[in-house]
């Protein structure tokens, strides 16, 4: 059996498709995290002799919340669950070395997989880049932490990050065997995918292994709205936790099954903390320190994010959306109405506050703040196509409300409209034609511009924001007053 040769042992072959592409499933990054090894940094993987089969993918992090976009069909879900997957277009004896991209699904830290059919990698690897995708352990099991695991390790709660810095190490050592350059990486995700790449971007265990980022719908700068927990607070939480399970110890904890230490995590559960190791301040403090990992940057934003968000779902009575600000912000409440009004406007105020508050104080404050102290490229964008969802995608809610929601936008730029069940049209595959084309160009140059696509201004130099749509346009930013506005008062409110 034909095998290329990774730090670990050899890897079979994979055959190509009708394109060329090679994909190759299931490659372990890290030893699973099971027994001893729950809640520790990931270790290496044991070495193997024998090629080890690639066509089928490794198992995704076990996950309790199940949203309609996220289709884990692809496999099924593990503890176990510590791998990646490679798409290349290149033929094993190459010396090619094409750029990488480094995609992380989203899923908000508790849910999602690599194996996710919107995040194939088969179509961009056709068009020459490497793509990498990867899973992570999730919720409780990779965001954890309690005083036992600080006394281990010096610190604890990240192990999920830890896994991405894992993974990255991965490639750096290993993607030039399936013909990557791992001197032109870039890292991307959506939504809690889009949060790990800003950590990355700010955490010092990541530096050198990736040359470049996107961001889409997603940051970690919610150090004024919603704290990040700081290690103190989330050990706290951990010995709660401890207790519910009716454990002793941490020896305890880990003997535990692994099916009841996700009962106990419900809902969003475990995220991200501030843990003075992967992220040792906030991401707001070390941005502002001009500490980040300072690489080109694309980040931005779908234009209905309130729609996931907002405060109304309709049918409420009139008056709820004041009654929901006031509840909310007290005496400081009509300072709010006077930029999200209510009365006949309340429905399109309370979308537009409700997709504020989450993006405001993460994508747009990432953004503003490598913009301040950052000097590597900067290209903001807004993603404006609403994708052709049918009936019942969101329940009982109608899709013509919908717009171009939260996470919408991942199989245009990742090109894999032809994975989602929706009634696609010709503006669509020319949405998806553009806004993948401007993420193959940034991929491979760490600039978007190309040949056959609308001028892509720099927004570092004059402020300018790409809507994305079937017609792509550069325009000048809009809501800023309102959302400076926003940002300064959930700052002072808090």
């Amino acid at each position: 059996m034909d095998a290329l040769q990774i730090d670990s042992g050899p890897v079979a072959v994979a055959s190509p498709d009708a394109r060329g592409v090679r994909a190759y499933k299931g490659l372990p990054y890290a030893a699973p995290p099971l027994g001893p090894l729950r809640w520790r940094p990931p270790a290496p993987v044991a070495p193997w002799r024998e090629p080890r089969p690639t066509d089928v993918f490794g198992p995704s992090s076990m996950q309790g919340v199940i949203w309609a976009d996220i289709d884990l069909s692809g496999a099924g879900t593990d503890e176990d669950c510590l791998y990646l997957n490679v798409w290349t277009p290149t033929a094993p004896s190459a010396n090619e070395r094409r750029a990488v991209l480094f995609y992380i699904h989203g899923g908000g830290f508790v849910a999602g997989s690599g194996a996710e059919p919107r995040y194939d990698g088969a179509r961009l690897a056709a068009r020459g880049i490497v793509v990498v995708t990867v899973n992570h352990r999730l919720n409780a099991m990779g965001f954890l932490a309690h005083p036992e695991l600080t006394a281990e390790n010096g610190f604890s709660g990240n192990w999920g990050l830890l896994d991405l810095v894992a993974a990255l190490q991965w490639v750096q050592h290993n993607i030039a065997a399936f013909g990557g350059d791992p001197a032109r990486v870039t890292i991307g995700g959506e939504s809690a995918g889009s949060m790990a790449v800003s950590a990355l971007m700010a955490s010092p265990l990541a530096r050198g292994l990736f040359a470049r980022a996107i961001g889409q719908s997603g940051g970690l700068f919610s150090g004024v709205a919603e704290p990040l927990p700081d290690r103190t607070t989330a050990e706290a939480r951990g010995l709660d936790f401890m207790q519910a399970l009716g454990a002793q110890s941490l020896a305890e904890m880990r003997a535990a099954p692994a099916e009841l230490i996700l009962a106990a995590a419900p809902g969003l559960g475990f995220r991200p903390i501030i843990d003075g190791h992967v992220l040792p301040r906030p991401l707001d403090a070390i941005f502002a320190e001009g500490a980040q990992n300072d690489v080109a940057l694309i980040a931005g934003w779908t234009k209905d994010e309130g729609f996931n968000f907002g405060w109304l779902k309709g049918g409420e009575a009139e008056g709820a959306y004041e009654a929901m600000v006031g509840e909310r912000f007290g005496p400081a409440a009509d300072e709010v109405l006077a930029h999200y009004p209510g009365g006949a406007s309340a429905p399109a105020s309370a979308a537009a506050l409700g997709g504020d508050l989450v993006i405001i104080n993460k994508t747009w404050a990432w953004i503003e703040a490598q913009k301040a102290t950052g000097n590597a490229e900067l290209f903001r964008f807004r993603f404006d196509r609403a994708p052709p969802v049918p009936q019942g995608w969101f329940g009982e809610r109608d899709v013509a409300t919908a717009g171009a929601f939260h996470a919408g936008d991942i199989p245009y730029m990742l090109d894999t409209l032809g994975a989602m069940p929706w009634e696609i049209g010709e503006a669509d595959r020319t949405t998806a034609a553009a806004a993948s084309g401007y993420w193959l160009n940034f991929v491979e140059r760490g600039d978007p511009n190309g040949p056959g696509l609308p001028p892509w201004p720099s927004y570092r130099k004059n402020g300018e924001v790409m809507q994305l749509d079937a017609v792509c346009r550069a325009a000048p930013e809009e809501h800023r007053e309102r959302q400076m506005f926003l940002r300064e008062f959930v700052k002072r409110f808090n």
